[in-house]
């Protein structure tokens, strides 16, 4: 995955941060707006990981700090719900300038209420996600219950959110209590609605107030044990998982089928920090890792898993190929490989005397209404698959510096 760091102007034209997290190969199948939680920033664990998780499934998200939030310009003072929205309309003007309109509005917490709200003014939007929304904006509301005199009073407080201090005006919950969630019995975009049963913050009540309220097509999914932000790693990865998985199907964000002889059809391999890489392979995306033992986080096969793995995929997709030519009765094919480092002397067949060699096991297994001799014949055919003859091949790997 790539981050730029980019900024674009609110209504105020006041700049406001952003990082646009975009696919491996930079291409993608399609462009979506994550909308934060209240008082959170485009930081925060759950943003950062549901859209580096949507940018690996190929689409591009823009997270932005609202005005006065985290390193955007202007004061949360005099900032409010429909300030958010109108900071959401901006950032999809932006894409449509600079990159390319979103198709896909996700919000987390009231982030998942403002783009409810912004959705039906963004055209070129087709999906939305709301993640642990509340159905009514004005549910915050009981953040300030004990200030509510005091703003009434004085027109403002100083209010103590998540642990930091925000000074809230009079006009932010007026601007509440005017909104109302009418937006969704209208709203003409695909819906999925993620929430924990679990959520303290905003209940689960709220979910089925919005599943309600909007029309087909439209989808739940349940976030089982998640908290209300998403902390646990897991929990972010799932639901971005599940959000990219839902998305593609409106947003016909389908990858072109490759042609292999095209020259620009490559494997991208990229690692930031860490072991932890991202690949894109002919459109497809993979991870790859190293495990907890050796200071890998185990979020993905290692190389060697990769490489035995592709043993594994050319042999069976070998014995099928063979099997339909010949009409054999093949129903399934199994092969099961490890990989070990062993020394020469160790094998009787190896031409290599000293130090250790690579070694592949493979077992295969093979289901159909076959004689002993159809079974042998494929034992032998697993040997020609192309990636085991690559591997007993010279081969030549050229490297070079790139900017």
């Amino acid at each position: 995955m790539s981050t730029l760091r980019v900024r674009f102007a609110n209504a105020n034209n006041e700049q406001l941060a952003a990082q646009l997290d975009l696919p491996v190969d930079q291409k993608p199948l399609a462009y979506a707006i994550f909308a934060h939680c209240f008082t959170c920033t485009k930081n925060i664990k759950a943003a950062v990981r549901i859209s580096r998780t949507l940018a690996q499934e190929g689409i591009a998200v823009l997270r932005f700090d609202f005005t006065g939030i985290g390193a955007s310009e202007g004061e949360f003072a005099e900032s409010n719900f429909s300030s958010n929205v109108d900071d959401l309309l901006k950032a999809a003007d932006f894409l449509a300038r600079e990159y390319q309109a979103p198709a896909l509005l996700v919000g987390h917490s009231l982030g998942g209420a403002a783009v409810l709200q912004a959705a039906d003014s963004i055209a070129s939007v087709r999906a939305v996600i709301s993640i642990a929304a509340p159905s009514d904006p004005a549910h915050i509301l009981h953040h300030f219950a004990e200030h509510k005199t005091e703003i009434e009073r004085n027109g403002e407080a100083e209010v103590s959110l998540a642990g930091r201090p925000f000074k809230v005006k009079k006009q932010f919950l007026d601007d509440l209590q005017r909104t109302r969630p009418e937006t969704l019995s209208r709203l003409k975009k695909a819906l999925l609605v993620m929430h924990s049963p679990l959520d303290e913050t905003v209940s689960i009540d709220h979910a089925a107030q919005i599943f309600k309220a909007a029309k087909h097509p439209k989808s739940f999914i349940s976030l089982d044990t998640a908290d209300h932000l998403l902390s646990n790693e897991p929990d972010a990865v799932y639901a971005g998982k599940m959000a990219a998985n839902w998305a593609c199907r409106f947003l016909d964000a389908v990858r072109e089928d490759p042609d292999t002889q095209h020259p620009e059809n490559r494997v991208i391999a990229k690692i930031n920090q860490g072991f932890r890489t991202e690949i894109i392979a002919n459109g497809h995306s993979l991870t790859a890792d190293e495990p907890i033992s050796v200071g890998g986080t185990n979020s993905g096969p290692s190389p060697y898993d990769l490489l035995v793995a592709g043993v594994g995929a050319c042999t069976a997709m070998t014995l099928r190929m063979y099997a339909d030519h010949k009409k054999l009765p093949l129903e399934s094919v199994s092969v099961t490989l490890s990989h070990a480092k062993i020394h020469a002397s160790d094998c009787e067949e190896c031409e290599t005397e000293k130090g250790k060699i690579d070694r592949i096991e493979r077992e295969i297994s093979v289901r159909g209404n076959l004689s002993a001799e159809e079974k042998e014949r494929l034992l032998q055919i697993a040997d020609r698959c192309p990636v085991h003859k690559t591997l007993h091949s010279e081969v030549n790997i050229v490297s070079r510096l790139v900017d």
